[in-house]
Protein backbone atom coordinates (compact mmCIF):
# COMPACT_ATOMS: atom_id res chain seq x y z
CA UNK A 1 0.00 0.00 0.00
CA UNK A 2 2.49 2.37 0.31
CA UNK A 3 3.20 2.95 -3.23
CA UNK A 4 -0.50 4.41 -3.70
CA UNK A 5 -1.26 7.62 -3.75
CA UNK A 6 -2.42 9.35 -0.48
CA UNK A 7 -4.16 12.63 0.65
CA UNK A 8 -2.16 12.34 3.48
CA UNK A 9 -4.34 13.67 5.97
CA UNK A 10 -4.89 12.46 9.59
CA UNK A 11 -8.77 12.71 8.77
CA UNK A 12 -11.08 9.23 9.05
CA UNK A 13 -12.62 10.09 5.88
CA UNK A 14 -9.32 11.35 4.13
CA UNK A 15 -8.06 7.50 5.20
CA UNK A 16 -11.51 5.72 4.08
CA UNK A 17 -10.55 7.31 0.80
CA UNK A 18 -7.05 6.14 0.92
CA UNK A 19 -8.27 2.56 1.01
CA UNK A 20 -11.41 2.56 -1.07
CA UNK A 21 -11.27 5.96 -3.06
CA UNK A 22 -9.82 4.77 -6.23
CA UNK A 23 -11.84 3.93 -9.36
CA UNK A 24 -13.95 1.11 -9.09
CA UNK A 25 -12.88 0.31 -5.87
CA UNK A 26 -16.65 1.05 -4.49
CA UNK A 27 -18.25 -0.60 -6.81
CA UNK A 28 -16.33 -3.54 -6.00
CA UNK A 29 -17.43 -3.52 -2.94
CA UNK A 30 -20.98 -3.35 -3.76
CA UNK A 31 -20.49 -6.21 -5.87
CA UNK A 32 -19.60 -7.77 -3.02
CA UNK A 33 -21.75 -7.02 0.34
CA UNK A 34 -24.52 -9.86 -0.46
CA UNK A 35 -22.09 -12.55 -1.07
CA UNK A 36 -18.94 -14.10 -2.09
CA UNK A 37 -18.34 -13.91 -6.19
CA UNK A 38 -15.78 -15.12 -8.78
CA UNK A 39 -13.83 -13.01 -10.66
CA UNK A 40 -15.58 -13.78 -13.42
CA UNK A 41 -18.73 -12.60 -11.57
CA UNK A 42 -17.28 -9.54 -10.77
CA UNK A 43 -16.12 -8.33 -13.82
CA UNK A 44 -19.94 -9.47 -15.33
CA UNK A 45 -20.94 -6.84 -12.66
CA UNK A 46 -18.74 -4.50 -13.69
CA UNK A 47 -18.49 -4.62 -17.36
CA UNK A 48 -16.92 -1.08 -17.93
CA UNK A 49 -13.56 -1.81 -15.99
CA UNK A 50 -10.51 -4.08 -18.04
CA UNK A 51 -9.74 -7.21 -16.11
CA UNK A 52 -6.62 -5.55 -15.81
CA UNK A 53 -7.84 -2.88 -13.46
CA UNK A 54 -10.14 -5.01 -11.83
CA UNK A 55 -7.46 -7.39 -10.73
CA UNK A 56 -5.44 -4.74 -9.59
CA UNK A 57 -8.53 -3.05 -7.38
CA UNK A 58 -9.09 -6.44 -6.07
CA UNK A 59 -5.62 -6.96 -5.02
CA UNK A 60 -5.60 -3.23 -3.31
CA UNK A 61 -8.62 -4.05 -0.93
CA UNK A 62 -7.26 -7.14 -0.05
CA UNK A 63 -4.01 -5.48 1.20
CA UNK A 64 -6.07 -2.90 2.90
CA UNK A 65 -7.93 -5.82 4.93
CA UNK A 66 -11.51 -4.69 3.23
CA UNK A 67 -11.88 -8.57 1.37
CA UNK A 68 -9.90 -11.55 1.49
CA UNK A 69 -9.82 -14.62 -1.05
CA UNK A 70 -10.81 -18.27 -0.07
CA UNK A 71 -11.42 -21.13 -1.80
CA UNK A 72 -15.11 -22.61 -1.91
CA UNK A 73 -15.57 -26.24 -0.45
CA UNK A 74 -16.51 -29.52 -2.50
CA UNK A 75 -17.79 -30.08 -5.21
CA UNK A 76 -17.52 -26.48 -6.15
CA UNK A 77 -13.82 -25.63 -5.26
CA UNK A 78 -14.08 -21.84 -6.69
CA UNK A 79 -11.91 -19.20 -5.78
CA UNK A 80 -13.95 -16.40 -4.19
CA UNK A 81 -14.14 -13.11 -3.12
CA UNK A 82 -15.85 -11.87 -0.08
CA UNK A 83 -15.71 -8.85 2.24
CA UNK A 84 -14.28 -9.12 5.26
CA UNK A 85 -16.15 -8.34 8.76
CA UNK A 86 -14.24 -4.80 8.41
CA UNK A 87 -15.34 -4.20 4.56
CA UNK A 88 -18.65 -5.33 5.50
CA UNK A 89 -19.18 -2.13 7.57
CA UNK A 90 -19.37 -0.75 4.42
CA UNK A 91 -22.42 -1.34 3.71
CA UNK A 92 -24.32 1.33 5.60
CA UNK A 93 -22.03 3.89 3.84
CA UNK A 94 -22.96 2.48 0.41
CA UNK A 95 -26.41 2.61 1.19
CA UNK A 96 -26.65 6.14 1.87
CA UNK A 97 -24.91 7.06 -0.82
CA UNK A 98 -27.54 4.84 -2.92
CA UNK A 99 -30.11 6.84 -1.99
CA UNK A 100 -27.91 10.24 -1.80
CA UNK A 101 -27.37 9.74 -5.76
CA UNK A 102 -30.73 8.61 -6.06
CA UNK A 103 -32.18 12.21 -5.53
CA UNK A 104 -29.57 13.56 -7.81
CA UNK A 105 -30.93 16.85 -9.38
CA UNK A 106 -30.14 15.81 -12.96
CA UNK A 107 -31.96 12.18 -13.63
CA UNK A 108 -29.94 9.77 -15.60
CA UNK A 109 -31.02 7.24 -18.14
CA UNK A 110 -28.61 4.83 -17.60
CA UNK A 111 -29.36 1.06 -16.89
CA UNK A 112 -28.52 -0.98 -14.07
CA UNK A 113 -25.49 -3.24 -15.10
CA UNK A 114 -25.34 -5.57 -12.23
CA UNK A 115 -28.05 -7.83 -10.39
CA UNK A 116 -26.45 -6.75 -6.96
CA UNK A 117 -27.10 -2.91 -7.59
CA UNK A 118 -30.77 -3.35 -8.45
CA UNK A 119 -30.98 -5.59 -5.33
CA UNK A 120 -28.89 -3.29 -3.17
CA UNK A 121 -31.10 -0.57 -4.20
CA UNK A 122 -34.44 -2.26 -2.21
CA UNK A 123 -32.32 -1.66 1.20
CA UNK A 124 -31.59 1.81 -0.12
CA UNK A 125 -35.80 2.63 -1.25
CA UNK A 126 -37.33 0.27 1.22
CA UNK A 127 -39.47 2.04 4.08
CA UNK A 128 -41.21 -0.19 6.74
CA UNK A 129 -43.79 1.78 7.50
CA UNK A 130 -45.12 1.85 3.73
CA UNK A 131 -44.74 -1.85 3.95
CA UNK A 132 -46.28 -2.19 7.35
CA UNK A 133 -47.89 -6.09 7.79
CA UNK A 134 -45.71 -6.99 4.76
CA UNK A 135 -43.96 -10.37 5.88
CA UNK A 136 -42.99 -12.63 2.47
CA UNK A 137 -39.71 -14.31 1.17
CA UNK A 138 -38.86 -13.87 -2.23
CA UNK A 139 -36.77 -15.71 -4.39
CA UNK A 140 -35.41 -13.69 -6.92
CA UNK A 141 -33.71 -14.80 -10.18
CA UNK A 142 -31.75 -12.42 -12.13
CA UNK A 143 -30.10 -14.49 -15.18
CA UNK A 144 -27.43 -16.52 -13.36
CA UNK A 145 -27.59 -14.67 -10.27
CA UNK A 146 -30.05 -15.70 -7.20
CA UNK A 147 -31.25 -13.76 -4.34
CA UNK A 148 -33.09 -14.20 -1.47
CA UNK A 149 -35.14 -11.16 -0.34
CA UNK A 150 -37.14 -11.29 3.16
CA UNK A 151 -38.99 -8.29 4.00
CA UNK A 152 -40.76 -7.49 7.80
CA UNK A 153 -39.96 -5.19 10.14
CA UNK A 154 -37.01 -4.69 7.91
CA UNK A 155 -35.65 -5.63 4.44
CA UNK A 156 -32.77 -8.00 3.73
CA UNK A 157 -31.15 -9.34 0.59
CA UNK A 158 -28.57 -12.14 0.43
CA UNK A 159 -27.16 -14.17 -2.42
CA UNK A 160 -28.96 -17.73 -2.83
CA UNK A 161 -31.90 -19.93 -3.25
CA UNK A 162 -34.45 -19.17 -0.24
CA UNK A 163 -36.16 -22.39 1.23
CA UNK A 164 -39.79 -22.62 0.55
CA UNK A 165 -40.15 -18.85 -0.41
CA UNK A 166 -43.72 -17.51 -0.41
CA UNK A 167 -43.52 -15.74 -3.98
CA UNK A 168 -40.63 -16.09 -6.96
CA UNK A 169 -39.80 -13.61 -9.69
CA UNK A 170 -37.60 -14.69 -12.60
CA UNK A 171 -36.09 -12.38 -15.52
CA UNK A 172 -33.54 -10.44 -16.67
CA UNK A 173 -32.04 -7.22 -15.16
CA UNK A 174 -34.11 -5.03 -17.51
CA UNK A 175 -37.69 -6.08 -16.92
CA UNK A 176 -36.38 -6.68 -12.79
CA UNK A 177 -36.18 -3.24 -12.62
CA UNK A 178 -39.16 -1.83 -14.57
CA UNK A 179 -41.23 -4.15 -12.39
CA UNK A 180 -39.68 -3.58 -9.24
CA UNK A 181 -39.67 0.21 -9.87
CA UNK A 182 -43.08 0.45 -10.55
CA UNK A 183 -42.77 1.07 -14.61
CA UNK A 184 -43.74 -2.05 -15.55
CA UNK A 185 -47.10 -4.17 -14.43
CA UNK A 186 -46.44 -7.54 -13.40
CA UNK A 187 -49.04 -9.22 -14.83
CA UNK A 188 -48.49 -7.88 -18.49
CA UNK A 189 -44.36 -8.81 -18.41
CA UNK A 190 -45.70 -12.04 -16.87
CA UNK A 191 -48.03 -12.64 -20.15
CA UNK A 192 -45.34 -11.56 -22.46
CA UNK A 193 -42.95 -14.17 -21.38
CA UNK A 194 -40.27 -11.53 -19.86
CA UNK A 195 -41.10 -12.16 -16.77
CA UNK A 196 -41.46 -15.77 -14.95
CA UNK A 197 -43.23 -15.33 -11.33
CA UNK A 198 -45.21 -17.67 -8.76
CA UNK A 199 -46.25 -17.76 -5.81
CA UNK A 200 -48.01 -14.78 -3.58
CA UNK A 201 -48.37 -12.46 -6.05
CA UNK A 202 -49.92 -9.87 -3.63
CA UNK A 203 -46.86 -9.91 -1.80
CA UNK A 204 -44.95 -8.94 -4.71
CA UNK A 205 -47.44 -6.01 -5.47
CA UNK A 206 -47.41 -4.85 -2.28
CA UNK A 207 -43.32 -4.60 -1.79
CA UNK A 208 -43.95 -2.76 -5.64
CA UNK A 209 -46.17 -0.30 -3.88
CA UNK A 210 -43.95 0.44 -0.78
CA UNK A 211 -40.83 1.21 -2.92
CA UNK A 212 -43.16 3.70 -5.00
CA UNK A 213 -44.90 4.99 -1.72
CA UNK A 214 -41.36 5.62 -0.26
CA UNK A 215 -39.48 7.34 -2.99
CA UNK A 216 -37.30 10.30 -2.62
CA UNK A 217 -38.14 13.63 -3.79
CA UNK A 218 -35.36 14.74 -6.07
CA UNK A 219 -32.76 17.55 -4.56
CA UNK A 220 -32.86 20.78 -5.95
CA UNK A 221 -29.70 22.20 -8.25
CA UNK A 222 -28.90 24.93 -6.42
CA UNK A 223 -29.68 28.20 -8.96
CA UNK A 224 -26.89 30.03 -10.74
CA UNK A 225 -26.32 33.54 -8.77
Amino acid sequence: MASKRTYGDGCGIARALDLVGERWALLVVRELLLGPKRFTGLHAGLPGVSPNVLAQRLRDLEAAGVLRRRTMGPPAGARVYELTEWGQELQPLLIGLDRWGGRAPEPTADPYRSADSLLLWLYSRYDPAAGAGLTAVLAVRIGDDRFAVRVGDRLTVERGIPERPDATLAGDLVTLTEVLQGRRDIAEAAQSGALAVGGDVTAVRRLVDALITSRPATAQAPVPA
